[in-house]
């Protein structure tokens, strides 16, 4: 996301931590709450389901839960707040933002991003691991490094806001992207989670006539014959004030050409909204999508929309986790219900 300069505070509770930033300053304590979320579920020899969540923080937080509901601090991927390598590329920057988590081919891939507020000089980095658990002898990340950097000199793109996605051909694609030119792609290397070589970065979304060309955080799912990218639109972090929302648009194409349900491509600013600011919630957005397995319950499983938001009755609290359903209608566009669950 394109962000303010970040604040080190720690997370003090399942879906916030409280801090003594006020209504007048909502950039403080950025690093907070549980922004930009994206997780999986894992499930276990005896059927328990565990859900896993990466969040901006120092050293990326890390969550879980076993309801959707309560979710508990379980560490961080990195001891420092930025790998060494990331802080030399990108001086001042005080902690790791938007992480992706997905599991391939018996990893864990987490990809990252590391900027300053309003800042186009970004990287994207990405680590891995065999296990989620703490308590695993497998359970230890491994950073693999630099994916792909931005700059003025270099790119017309920002390298925030990583999200991979491996198709229904078995293509690697990682998506990325805020403001500037939009939202970008580019094929990945299953072997080193990188470019391949020569890959080509095309764009997937963007919206050029925008105040600020205001579009981030890309994130790609497949429903019955569809690639869905959600996208998030307007303003992230301004509190009360903020605007942010999630739009998206669908392809038969991993690489698009996305369309809403209007059929306008996103590459010309279309997109259709299916979350945005109410009275009580406000500047949802940056959201990932949880598959929970098939079970007694849901026999063909279920999914489920994980994002950050704003909550007017507790502002202090800064950008919190909140989940919520996802279904898709007749037309076959997603729907997001309520939260499962209010703090």
């Amino acid at each position: 996301m394109r962000r303010p300069p970040l604040v080190s505070i720690t997370i003090l509770a399942c879906f916030a931590a409280t801090t003594h930033a006020t209504e007048a300053d909502p950039r403080q304590g950025l690093l907070n709450g549980a922004a930009d979320p994206t997780g999986v579920a894992v499930t276990d020899d005896d059927g328990n389901t565990t859900y896993y969540v990466a969040a901006t923080g120092r050293g990326v937080k890390l969550l879980r839960s076993t309801d959707l509901k309560s979710w508990e601090p379980y560490g961080r991927v990195f001891d420092r707040a930025v790998p060494r390598w990331a802080r030399r590329a990108i001086p001042g920057t005080d902690g790791i933002w938007a992480p992706d988590l997905s599991y391939h081919d018996g990893l864990y891939y987490l990809y990252y991003s590391v900027s300053t507020f309003g800042s186009q000089k970004s990287v994207i980095g990405l680590a891995v691991n065999k296990s989620l658990d703490p308590e695993s002898p497998d359970y230890k990340w491994d950073d693999r490094g630099l994916v792909v950097a931005s700059s003025p000199e270099t790119t017309n793109f920002n390298a925030i806001d990583p999200a991979l996605l491996v198709d229904e051909d078995g293509r690697w694609l990682l998506y990325w992207g805020s403001y500037w030119t939009g939202l970008k792609a580019a094929e990945v290397d299953p072997a080193t989670g990188k470019f391949k070589k020569g890959a080509e970065i095309q764009a997937v979304a963007a919206r050029p006539d925008a105040p600020n060309r205001v579009i981030e955080a890309p994130y790609v799912l497949f429903n019955d014959g569809y690639y869905y990218l959600f996208v998030s639109w307007d303003s992230c972090c301004d509190g009360a004030d903020s605007t942010y929302r999630v739009a998206v648009g669908r392809s038969k194409d991993a690489l698009g050409p996305y369309v809403d349900a209007e059929g306008k491509p996103m590459l010309e600013g279309g997109g259709t909204i299916i979350l945005e600011s109410s009275e009580r919630w406000r500047g949802p957005g940056h959201n990932g999508v949880l598959t929970s397995p098939p079970s007694e319950e849901w026999p063909d499983g279920k999914q489920w929309m994980v994002h950050h938001t704003y909550d007017m009755q507790n502002l202090d609290a800064h950008r919190i986790l909140q989940v919520r359903p996802l279904t898709w209608g007749e037309e076959g566009w997603p729907k997001v219900g309520e939260p499962v669950a209010t703090p």
